[in-house]
């Protein structure tokens, strides 16, 4: 069953990229995609990121269903240049992301963290050397709980 549903999806998407073209948008429009931290970088326990809102929430009995979490999603942390690659391969020219917090600053305030600095500036020249148009954002747990929301 699961592979007839691979199929299928595999034959959709084929259909819809024939059905969209470039040429059908007008001209200097930017075609982008999307991600969030969370869903996508893993390496929870990697270069001294500290907990997320959504670790805090995944962790607590009854508030995820299949107790999934995000700890290695895919690891994009690992494999971001292999990723922007295949952006590229599909005709991307914008990536909009979000910034881990807890990556740059782990324990919510204090010293930015060298390790999580390092990554995103290393996704960042990345992403301008191949040319995208980037767009980065935020969400802090640690300024957050300690304001009290």
């Amino acid at each position: 069953m699961g592979v007839l549903t691979l199929v299928h999806i595999l034959v959709s998407f084929a259909a819809c990229a024939e059905a969209i073209r470039r040429a059908d948008f007008p001209p200097g429009f930017t075609f982008g995609t999307a991600s969030s931290a969370y869903q996508y970088e893993g390496a929870v326990n990697e270069g001294q990121r500290g907990p997320t809102i959504w670790d805090t929430l995944a962790s607590r009995p009854g508030r995820v269903i299949d107790f999934s979490n995000a700890d290695v999603a895919v690891d994009h942390y690992h494999r971001y240049k292999e990723d922007v690659d295949l952006m590229k391969d599909i005709g991307v020219d914008a990536y909009r992301f979000s910034i881990s917090w807890a990556r740059i600053f782990p324990n919510g305030t204090g010293k930015p963290n060298e390790e999580g600095l390092s990554y995103y500036n290393s996704l960042i020249d990345v992403l301008l050397e191949k040319g995208y148009t980037t767009i980065c954002n935020t969400i802090p747990l640690g300024p957050s709980t300690s304001t009290g929301g």
